[in-house]
């Protein structure tokens, strides 16, 4: 199986534990004399089903991104450190630009007058700029994802 089929595979199964957790709860109390719909011990079992595979696939994509390198060169952990990192400034110099949007205020006669303190046209230069190195960054990963192979962990089934 390919990394990015490992990832839309982790993907469903999130979702389905989800469900379940959804399920459970809609299904845990009823009215004296009623049943529930569905029964929520067997959707507990279910779910720790679901739980244990999420357990094993993510331990074999984190196993894979630790060895597989992107054209580059990097790892895939430490590309999508990066990427982090690079979302992270990016948010924050988005947060910084639309704080220098302020509608002015009236107060009586006398209007309040905002200026901005941040270089606004260099702070979205900056953004720009981040944004493409994420895009960049973003497809790297993407492809390695679909060339890689996942490596499955040396436990046994269930294990």
């Amino acid at each position: 199986m390919k990394l990015a089929e490992a990832l839309l595979l982790r993907s469903d199964l999130q979702k389905k534990s989800a469900s379940l957790r959804e399920r459970i709860v809609a299904s845990a109390v009823v009215q004296e004399g009623d049943k529930p719909h569905e029964d929520p011990n067997e959707l507990m079992k279910q779910a720790f089903d679901v739980h244990a595979q999420l357990e094993k696939l993510v331990a074999d994509i984190n196993g894979t991104n630790i060895g597989a390198k992107l054209p580059d060169g990097r790892t895939l952990t430490e590309a999508m450190a990066l990427r982090d990192t690079l979302t992270s400034n990016h948010g924050l110099l988005h947060a910084a630009i639309a704080a220098t949007r302020k509608e002015p205020s009236r107060y009586g006669a006398r209007e309040i007058k905002w200026v901005s303190v941040v270089p606004v046209s260099k702070l979205q230069k900056q953004s720009d700029d981040i944004a493409k190195k994420l895009r960049t960054l973003n497809g790297m990963i993407q492809e390695t994802n679909w060339k890689v192979d996942i490596k499955s962990g040396t436990k046994g089934k269930g294990g």
